[in-house]
């Protein structure tokens, strides 16, 4: 009986995000003043490509695919920009 193992990418991923996760909580005591949302936005997005890349599988994928993902970002951009501008224009 031969014993399944995951592939080498996963687990290295997987790694990845436990190692940036250990770092954001770290980092979260360190007083760098505005540049902690900076340094936390930043590992967060290095942490939604990975999941992306690797976890998605998109980059295996082809054109059309990638396309469907970028429209979707695009869309969850315009979202964040006008909760942003209501929050924004309060009084």
């Amino acid at each position: 009986m031969t014993e399944w193992r995951p592939p080498l990418a996963l687990v290295g991923a997987w790694l990845a995000l436990l190692g940036l996760l250990a770092l954001t909580v770290t980092l979260a005591y360190v007083p760098l003043g505005a540049g902690n949302a900076v340094v936390a936005l930043s590992i967060g997005t290095i942490k939604a490509v990975l999941v992306a890349a690797i976890f998605m599988e998109l980059r295996k994928r082809h054109g059309l695919t990638l396309v469907f993902a970028a429209a979707g970002l695009f869309w969850l951009g315009i979202l964040l920009w006008l909760g942003l501008m209501d929050f924004m224009t309060r009084t």
